[in-house]
Protein backbone atom coordinates (compact mmCIF):
# COMPACT_ATOMS: atom_id res chain seq x y z
CA UNK A 1 0.00 0.00 0.00
CA UNK A 2 1.69 3.02 -1.16
CA UNK A 3 1.37 5.93 1.08
CA UNK A 4 1.88 9.89 -0.04
CA UNK A 5 4.49 11.35 1.51
CA UNK A 6 3.95 14.99 2.33
CA UNK A 7 6.90 17.45 2.10
CA UNK A 8 7.35 19.13 5.17
CA UNK A 9 6.47 22.91 5.61
CA UNK A 10 9.18 25.27 4.54
CA UNK A 11 11.17 26.46 7.32
CA UNK A 12 11.27 30.13 8.52
CA UNK A 13 14.05 32.12 9.18
CA UNK A 14 14.98 32.15 13.19
CA UNK A 15 13.95 35.68 15.08
CA UNK A 16 10.35 37.72 14.44
CA UNK A 17 7.53 35.85 12.64
CA UNK A 18 7.14 38.15 9.33
CA UNK A 19 3.96 39.75 10.88
CA UNK A 20 5.48 40.60 13.92
CA UNK A 21 8.56 41.83 12.71
CA UNK A 22 6.64 43.90 10.18
CA UNK A 23 4.45 45.30 12.89
CA UNK A 24 7.30 46.50 14.88
CA UNK A 25 9.38 47.89 11.89
CA UNK A 26 6.55 50.52 11.26
CA UNK A 27 5.92 51.33 14.73
CA UNK A 28 9.19 53.84 14.95
CA UNK A 29 9.11 55.00 11.35
CA UNK A 30 12.40 56.35 9.97
CA UNK A 31 10.51 59.45 8.60
CA UNK A 32 7.21 61.02 8.71
CA UNK A 33 4.26 58.65 6.84
CA UNK A 34 1.44 61.19 6.69
CA UNK A 35 0.00 63.34 4.11
CA UNK A 36 -0.96 66.33 6.28
CA UNK A 37 2.61 67.14 8.06
CA UNK A 38 1.10 70.68 8.94
CA UNK A 39 -1.61 68.47 10.49
CA UNK A 40 0.30 66.42 12.67
CA UNK A 41 2.80 68.64 14.00
CA UNK A 42 -0.67 70.83 15.21
CA UNK A 43 -1.91 67.66 16.84
CA UNK A 44 1.50 66.94 18.76
CA UNK A 45 1.53 70.79 19.61
CA UNK A 46 -1.69 70.52 21.22
CA UNK A 47 -0.92 67.59 22.96
CA UNK A 48 2.38 68.47 24.30
CA UNK A 49 0.98 72.12 25.09
CA UNK A 50 -1.43 70.23 28.46
CA UNK A 51 1.51 67.84 28.82
CA UNK A 52 3.92 70.60 29.63
CA UNK A 53 1.88 72.92 31.59
CA UNK A 54 0.61 70.12 34.23
CA UNK A 55 4.17 68.27 34.42
CA UNK A 56 6.61 71.11 33.42
CA UNK A 57 9.72 70.64 31.59
CA UNK A 58 11.38 67.92 33.39
CA UNK A 59 7.97 65.93 33.92
CA UNK A 60 6.78 65.42 30.49
CA UNK A 61 7.05 62.50 28.29
CA UNK A 62 7.50 62.46 24.63
CA UNK A 63 6.44 58.87 25.32
CA UNK A 64 3.13 60.48 26.92
CA UNK A 65 2.79 62.65 23.89
CA UNK A 66 3.53 59.94 21.14
CA UNK A 67 0.67 57.86 22.32
CA UNK A 68 -1.78 60.77 22.88
CA UNK A 69 -1.12 61.93 19.00
CA UNK A 70 -1.33 58.20 18.10
CA UNK A 71 2.62 58.82 16.52
CA UNK A 72 6.15 57.95 17.42
CA UNK A 73 8.80 59.42 19.62
CA UNK A 74 10.95 59.35 16.22
CA UNK A 75 8.15 61.35 14.17
CA UNK A 76 8.47 63.94 16.91
CA UNK A 77 12.09 64.03 17.27
CA UNK A 78 11.78 64.58 13.25
CA UNK A 79 9.99 67.61 13.41
CA UNK A 80 11.01 69.25 16.65
CA UNK A 81 14.45 67.77 17.05
CA UNK A 82 14.22 67.12 20.91
CA UNK A 83 12.13 67.14 24.04
CA UNK A 84 13.58 71.14 24.67
CA UNK A 85 12.65 71.62 20.88
CA UNK A 86 9.15 70.67 21.87
CA UNK A 87 9.07 72.44 24.32
CA UNK A 88 10.45 76.04 22.78
CA UNK A 89 7.56 75.50 20.37
CA UNK A 90 4.74 75.06 22.69
CA UNK A 91 5.63 78.36 23.75
CA UNK A 92 5.58 80.07 20.80
CA UNK A 93 2.45 78.65 19.82
CA UNK A 94 1.41 79.71 23.26
CA UNK A 95 1.53 82.99 22.92
CA UNK A 96 0.90 83.34 18.92
CA UNK A 97 -2.50 82.10 20.08
CA UNK A 98 -3.22 84.69 22.23
CA UNK A 99 -1.60 87.76 19.94
CA UNK A 100 -3.47 86.44 17.21
CA UNK A 101 -7.03 86.77 19.41
CA UNK A 102 -5.46 90.36 20.79
CA UNK A 103 -4.75 91.36 17.31
CA UNK A 104 -8.59 91.23 16.22
CA UNK A 105 -9.92 93.40 18.54
CA UNK A 106 -10.14 96.51 16.32
CA UNK A 107 -8.85 98.94 19.07
CA UNK A 108 -8.46 101.55 16.40
CA UNK A 109 -11.95 101.86 15.88
CA UNK A 110 -12.78 102.21 19.53
CA UNK A 111 -12.22 105.81 21.51
CA UNK A 112 -9.09 105.37 23.80
CA UNK A 113 -10.68 104.99 27.16
CA UNK A 114 -13.31 101.61 25.41
CA UNK A 115 -10.19 100.50 23.95
CA UNK A 116 -8.09 100.07 26.88
CA UNK A 117 -11.03 98.76 28.78
CA UNK A 118 -11.50 96.37 25.70
CA UNK A 119 -7.56 95.58 26.25
CA UNK A 120 -7.76 94.69 29.67
CA UNK A 121 -10.95 92.67 29.76
CA UNK A 122 -10.09 90.74 26.95
CA UNK A 123 -6.07 90.02 28.84
CA UNK A 124 -8.15 88.96 31.85
CA UNK A 125 -10.37 86.14 30.06
CA UNK A 126 -8.00 84.65 28.10
CA UNK A 127 -5.68 84.35 31.07
CA UNK A 128 -8.65 82.77 32.90
CA UNK A 129 -9.68 80.71 30.31
CA UNK A 130 -6.70 79.36 28.98
CA UNK A 131 -4.60 78.58 33.00
CA UNK A 132 -2.28 75.94 30.57
CA UNK A 133 -0.87 79.68 29.44
CA UNK A 134 0.15 80.34 32.85
CA UNK A 135 1.52 77.33 33.82
CA UNK A 136 3.70 77.36 30.73
CA UNK A 137 4.80 80.55 31.97
CA UNK A 138 5.51 79.79 35.64
CA UNK A 139 7.49 77.20 34.34
CA UNK A 140 9.81 78.91 32.16
CA UNK A 141 10.62 81.47 34.93
CA UNK A 142 11.49 78.89 37.37
CA UNK A 143 13.97 78.39 34.03
CA UNK A 144 15.10 81.72 34.19
CA UNK A 145 14.06 82.02 30.44
CA UNK A 146 16.33 79.80 29.17
CA UNK A 147 14.35 77.77 26.60
CA UNK A 148 12.37 81.22 25.72
CA UNK A 149 15.63 83.03 25.14
CA UNK A 150 16.45 80.51 21.97
CA UNK A 151 13.25 81.23 20.18
CA UNK A 152 13.51 83.15 17.04
CA UNK A 153 10.25 84.30 17.03
CA UNK A 154 8.98 85.00 20.15
CA UNK A 155 9.94 89.09 20.66
CA UNK A 156 8.25 89.00 17.13
CA UNK A 157 5.23 87.67 18.69
CA UNK A 158 5.21 90.04 21.32
CA UNK A 159 5.68 93.24 19.67
CA UNK A 160 2.71 94.27 18.32
CA UNK A 161 0.82 93.67 21.92
CA UNK A 162 3.28 96.42 23.05
CA UNK A 163 2.51 98.55 19.99
CA UNK A 164 -1.09 97.94 20.23
CA UNK A 165 -1.90 99.23 23.73
CA UNK A 166 0.93 101.73 23.10
CA UNK A 167 -1.61 103.33 20.05
CA UNK A 168 -4.29 103.11 22.56
CA UNK A 169 -2.10 105.26 25.36
CA UNK A 170 -1.37 107.43 22.85
CA UNK A 171 -3.98 108.46 21.56
CA UNK A 172 -5.71 108.72 25.11
CA UNK A 173 -3.07 111.59 25.51
CA UNK A 174 -3.19 113.41 22.93
CA UNK A 175 -6.95 113.92 23.64
CA UNK A 176 -6.50 114.51 26.92
CA UNK A 177 -8.13 111.84 28.70
CA UNK A 178 -5.13 110.10 29.47
CA UNK A 179 -1.93 111.34 31.96
CA UNK A 180 1.46 111.73 30.22
CA UNK A 181 4.71 109.83 31.04
CA UNK A 182 3.75 106.27 31.37
CA UNK A 183 5.84 103.77 29.50
CA UNK A 184 3.58 101.19 27.39
CA UNK A 185 5.97 98.34 28.55
CA UNK A 186 5.23 98.96 32.19
CA UNK A 187 1.58 99.40 31.86
CA UNK A 188 1.55 96.18 29.77
CA UNK A 189 3.37 94.17 32.62
CA UNK A 190 0.86 95.61 35.21
CA UNK A 191 -2.16 94.26 33.24
CA UNK A 192 -0.51 91.35 32.58
CA UNK A 193 0.19 91.14 36.31
CA UNK A 194 -3.13 91.36 37.89
CA UNK A 195 -4.54 89.08 35.51
CA UNK A 196 -2.55 86.37 36.01
CA UNK A 197 -2.28 86.99 39.81
CA UNK A 198 -6.11 86.12 39.23
CA UNK A 199 -5.76 82.82 38.04
CA UNK A 200 -2.19 81.86 39.47
CA UNK A 201 -3.15 82.55 42.82
CA UNK A 202 -7.42 81.81 43.71
CA UNK A 203 -6.80 78.55 44.91
CA UNK A 204 -4.57 79.36 47.52
CA UNK A 205 -6.93 82.50 48.06
CA UNK A 206 -10.21 81.02 48.40
CA UNK A 207 -8.50 78.71 50.92
CA UNK A 208 -6.77 81.48 52.84
CA UNK A 209 -10.07 83.63 53.11
CA UNK A 210 -12.67 81.30 52.79
CA UNK A 211 -14.25 82.94 49.52
CA UNK A 212 -15.39 80.78 46.46
CA UNK A 213 -13.47 82.53 43.88
CA UNK A 214 -14.80 80.37 41.16
CA UNK A 215 -18.32 81.37 41.34
CA UNK A 216 -19.44 83.42 38.51
CA UNK A 217 -20.01 86.30 40.81
CA UNK A 218 -17.16 86.22 41.44
CA UNK A 219 -15.22 86.35 38.13
CA UNK A 220 -17.41 89.12 37.15
CA UNK A 221 -16.39 90.96 40.30
CA UNK A 222 -12.71 90.74 39.82
CA UNK A 223 -12.75 91.12 36.20
CA UNK A 224 -14.69 94.61 36.89
CA UNK A 225 -12.06 95.42 39.59
CA UNK A 226 -9.04 95.29 37.45
CA UNK A 227 -10.09 97.34 34.38
CA UNK A 228 -11.09 100.10 36.62
CA UNK A 229 -7.78 100.09 38.76
CA UNK A 230 -6.29 99.88 35.21
CA UNK A 231 -8.39 102.69 33.77
CA UNK A 232 -7.70 104.97 36.81
CA UNK A 233 -4.76 104.96 36.79
CA UNK A 234 -4.10 106.06 33.58
CA UNK A 235 -6.69 108.59 33.25
CA UNK A 236 -5.34 112.32 33.56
Amino acid sequence: MNQTVQNPPPKRPRGRPPKAAAVADAAEPAAPRTNDPERTMADILEVAMQEFADKGLAGARIDEIAAATRTSKRMIYYYFGSKEGLYIAVLEEAYRRMRQIESGLQLAGLAPEAALRALVGFTVDYQLAHPEFIRLVMTENIHRGEYLAQSRSIHELNVPAIQGLREVYERGVREGLFRAGLDPVDLHMSISALSVFNVANRHTFSLIFQRDLDSPAALAARRDSIVEMVVRFVRK
